[in-house]
């Protein structure tokens, strides 16, 4: 059933179904800001289903800042962006409950900052960085250009920005307008689908698998005119894929016929993976290739580097010297005596995270629950019906992160983060979450 709303069809049966289907409308234009949307009980008439069911995609959406609701009034697509959705989509851990829904890290597995932290402050105090200094660290500048060289991501300048995020908020501001539209994996992270509409820019779904971001929908999205395209390259959140040798070779033909394209990689699983990575760097005129250090050292040193085109980058440098002018020095030094001491063994790390995620995935199989979760920290697991899947895990004692707060067209699912688990534990969790959840799909994530 379907009603249709000026020349766009609102479509679905389940609350999930018309709610996608109404920011898939707002996504790609079919629905304007400030656009009246039907009253509930006309639009429940017409698809046929339950007033209480189309009030229930209203409140997803209203949660989601995609509309807003004025009384009598109506509910209208909001005028403009809203910055935090899909953040306050979240489980609240009461005490008693384990919490494995925040994506954080092993703390154990993060190294000691005290004494990088220290040389870099003496460095600093025998010669100040004072305002018109280098803003960038030089040996950090080096070593983060040798390890982009060692993985195959083609020449270019490196600058430094305070995380992942903020190098690909400043990337899209850097070439894109206004009601531009960027391809954005989904499921995919939260942050970056709450970033894109905050921009005042509008998100095409991208579908995903184990290999990253589906060809044909990279395809379909520029063909609708997409003008940027971000990919995650490996521990993609949530689903843990990661782009492997034939994935790139086909996303690289698609990009081949739309050489104007903006790319963006995020790499904010360097140093917790050991997969190999296929950059899909250079495959385009314009091209940004971001490797946070978050996940392996530590969220709060709120470092990236980023490498590109000369274009790009010297748009980059150019607004950051009017905001936040620079990095600190300090902190960028401490990152170089990181690498430099190879604070992180990689394999090791890599191997503990996947010896969880294994354990959780095989679990559940034997279970009849499907799962993925091919690197990183995360095992996504799709479910019939989230929130209840959600209610009864948290009944159970473990606190999940809801897929609503990931996805937009792609189906329902839970986010398990692994790190806070021993593998001797995986059994109890899977059998929980069996208890929770019917059978998953089959294969895919959508």
């Amino acid at each position: 059933m379907l009603f249709v709303l000026g020349e766009y069809p609102i479509k679905g049966r389940r609350a999930a179904e018309i709610s996608a289907s109404v920011e898939r409308a707002v996504a790609d234009g079919g629905l304007e800001p400030g656009q009246l949307l039907p009253p509930m009980r006309e639009l429940a008439q017409s698809l046929g289903v339950n007033p209480n069911t189309v009030a229930a995609a209203y409140r997803t959406l209203r949660e989601r800042g995609v509309i807003e609701t004025a009384g009598r009034r109506g509910s209208r697509v909001r005028p403009k962006p809203a910055t935090t959705a899909r953040e306050h989509i979240r489980v609240e851990v009461p005490p008693g409950v384990r919490d494995v829904s925040d994506g954080n890290p092993d703390i154990a597995l993060l190294p000691p900052l005290a004494e990088v932290f220290a040389a870099a402050a003496a460095a600093g105090d025998e010669d100040p960085v004072l305002y018109g200094s280098d803003p960038l660290e030089p040996e950090l500048v080096r070593r983060a250009r040798a390890g982009f060289d060692a993985d195959g991501v083609p020449e270019g300048p490196v600058t430094v920005t305070s995380g992942s995020l903020d190098a690909i908020e400043r990337v899209l501001a850097a070439h894109l307008k206004a009601g531009d539209a960027v391809a954005v994996e989904d499921p995919g992270w939260g942050s970056m689908l709450d970033l894109v509409p905050a921009l005042g820019l509008r998100i095409v779904p991208v579908g995903v698998d184990d290999d990253g971001p589906l060809p044909g929908d990279v395809e379909r999205a520029l063909r609708e005119g997409a003008r940027a395209l971000v990919v995650t390259c490996r521990a993609q959140n949530p689903t843990g894929a990661a782009v492997g040798p034939e994935r790139a070779r086909e996303l690289r033909a698609v990009l081949a016929g739309a050489p104007e394209v903006l790319l963006i990689e995020d790499d904010h699983g360097h140093a917790i993976v050991d997969l190999p990575l296929h950059p899909l760097a250079g495959a385009v005129r314009h091209w940004a290739f971001v490797r946070s250090v978050a996940k392996a050292y530590g969220p709060d040193l709120r470092l990236a580097v980023l490498t590109g085109d000369a274009v790009t980058v010297d748009r980059v440098r150019g607004r950051q010297r009017l905001g936040p002018g620079w990095v600190s020095r300090i902190t960028q030094r401490a990152v170089a005596g990181l690498w430099a001491g190879g604070a992180v063994d990689v394999a090791a790390v890599a191997t503990s995270y996947g010896e969880r995620r294994e354990a959780l995935i095989s679990a559940l199989a034997e279970r009849g629950v499907v799962a993925f979760g091919r690197s990183g920290m995360n095992v996504w697991v799709p479910v019939p019906d989230e929130t209840g899947a959600v209610a009864r895990l948290l009944h159970a004692g473990w606190a999940v992160a809801p897929g609503a707060r990931f996805r937009m067209s792609a189906g329902p699912g839970v986010r398990v983060t692994v790190s806070r688990l021993g593998v001797g534990e995986m059994a109890g969790v899977a059998e929980d979450v069996a208890a929770a959840v019917r059978p998953g799909p089959g294969r895919g994530y959508a």
